[in-house]
């Protein structure tokens, strides 16, 4: 029963995710921006890059409202779209 010496000697603390975690959005504040994502989804058969300004509109949106951090689009991966400009990748 080794695992009754070792109640008393180290206390678990947990602590949230740097990233990834972030508060429900309970009153669908961005539920049409998530809606468009996930139907952009289903259409490009789950193919992500073809739905980057859906998911960047969708952040924003989150972002705005204060249900995830603040955060340069930059840094989420975004810079590409900002403004408008849309990076075509080229198929070989």
């Amino acid at each position: 029963m080794s695992t009754a010496m070792n109640f008393g000697s180290k206390s678990f603390q947990p602590r949230p995710p740097d990233k990834g975690s972030f508060p429900l959005d309970h009153f669908g504040e961005c539920k049409s921006f998530q809606e468009k994502f996930m139907k952009c989804l289903r259409e490009n058969n789950s193919e992500n890059a073809l739905c980057r300004n859906e998911s960047k509109e969708y952040l924003e949106c989150r972002m705005q409202r204060q249900l995830m951090a603040q955060e340069p689009l930059e840094k989420l991966g975004f810079g590409d779209l900002i403004d408008g400009k849309s990076e075509t990748k080229t198929k070989f």
